[in-house]
């Protein structure tokens, strides 16, 4: 062989072994890099929900010459430290105003049944007047559940039918 054959083959051989080496360097080189921020932002702002249980008496009174007792719940779901006010309007009875409270008939009598409701046992009469008969709390951002307390007073007992007053509870906040 030639010297310039050689030359030429060795040439040849060092460049197809370099090869693979200058692409592996140039896959770690770039063109430089830029940069960019983006901001990820919501606000939560003061909020509350409320979802109410109905209270039943039973469905099977006869005369009421004694106290009855029921209880429910109120759920109450407010943003973290939002201060709170849960109210009770006074119902839909015949004669119902601020915390007196009737129960109607749904049949042809227009007799009622006196009830109360409180914000623990035959304690404060649970109302709607913020600073004065709602029941006060703070926010955590998870439900809270309030416990309403019923109660049928010993009275004059009305015409046989059902009986029923819807109470709306409102969240103040």
């Amino acid at each position: 062989m030639s010297t310039s054959k050689s030359k030429l083959l060795a040439a040849t051989l060092i460049g197809a072994l370099a090869l693979p080496l200058v692409a592996a360097q140039a896959a770690t080189y770039s063109n430089g890099s830029k940069t960019a921020t983006m901001d990820i932002t919501m606000k939560i702002v003061a909020n509350c929900t409320i979802g109410a249980n109905g209270i039943d008496f039973g469905q099977s009174q006869g005369v009421l010459s004694s106290t009855l007792t029921a209880s429910s719940t109120i759920s109450v779901t407010c943003t973290n430290t939002t201060p709170y006010n849960v109210g009770l309007n006074a119902g839909t009875g015949t004669g119902s105003s601020g915390t007196t409270r009737y129960m109607s008939g749904t049949g042809a009598n227009a007799g009622t049944v006196r009830f109360n409701l409180y914000q623990a046992p035959g304690a404060t009469t649970w109302g709607n007047t913020q600073g004065t008969d709602t029941l006060a709390g703070t926010g955590t951002g998870a439900q809270q559940t309030l416990t309403v307390y019923g109660e049928v007073p010993a009275q004059q007992t009305p015409a046989p039918d059902a009986y029923k007053s819807t109470v709306t509870a409102t969240v103040y906040f």
